[in-house]
Parts: C-alpha cells; structure tokens; sequence
C-alpha cells in the first residue's frame, strides 16, 4: 500500500484536515500518515516539512503533502531534505508538471492562498501523476541532485 505522509504548521492545519479526510474518502488504497501539527495554535513549520521529507526519503514510493499559510516555507524545509524535490502548486497544471518532469515526491500548498483550481484537483493530479522517465526529464532530475 502506497504512503501519504501530511505535516502542516498552524497556518496549513485547517487544509491539512480537509485534505486528510479527502485521501480518507477518495483514496482508500493508500496509507495516510499525519506528522503534525495538531491544532491551529502557533508553531514552526521547519520541522514538519523536514519531518515530511525525511518520511518519504526513508519509505521508497510514499509521496508526501505539506501545508503552511504561504505553502512557500513548509516547501523550503522540505526541499532542505537532500534527495526530496517538493513542488508548490496552486493549479493542477503545476501540480501534474513538478510530478511528471521534475519527480516531486512531496507536494506544497498554502492554506490562507488562492488556489486558481480547487485544491482537491490539485492533490488527485499530484498523487495520480506518473513520473515522466524520458531521458530528458531524468538527466535534469540527476542535475537536481
């Protein structure tokens, strides 16, 4: 069974309960695993995107979604990760294109941003998006590190 790990800071935590019942609903043939945080109160989200990144290094094929205010800072950490490529995306075409082509294994998203496509599109076109093998694209990943 495919690994969905889900971290947020205080600013993501309202989307990343959305989200966590959506995979819930939608996706009963992958394993959710949330790393926090646990309420709306103020917290720092470097931990939870390394924690995010370090999960999905470590769980070969688990892909991971983290969620802060901005979607930017949560996505930093996680990028921090050597080895994870994390992608923000607020529109499915963003989404689809940092899988496909760039092997995104964890997806950022803001909760107090506007997403110009709903956000559960985002997050099936991310999960459901198969990494591009074509040389090019993986010349450019190995150039990633």
């Amino acid at each position: 069974m495919k690994k969905i790990y889900l971290g947020s800071d205080h600013g993501g935590f309202e989307l990343k309960q959305k989200v966590k019942k959506y995979l819930a609903e939608n996706f009963a043939g992958f394993s959710v695993e949330d790393l926090g945080c646990d309420s709306a109160e103020s917290i720092d989200y470097p931990q939870f995107g390394r924690a995010v990144g370090e999960a999905v290094l470590a769980d070969k094929g688990s892909l991971g979604i983290v969620m802060c205010g901005s979607g930017v800072g949560i996505g930093i950490a996680a990028n921090k990760v050597r080895g994870i490529r994390c992608v923000l995306a607020n529109t499915t075409e963003l989404a689809r294109l940092g899988r496909q082509h760039n092997g995104a294994q964890v997806l950022s998203m803001g909760g107090r941003t506007q997403f110009f496509d709903p956000w559960e599109e985002i997050v099936k076109t991310f999960l459901t998006t198969e990494v591009d093998q074509a040389e090019r694209h993986e010349r450019r990943r190995c150039q990633l590190g």
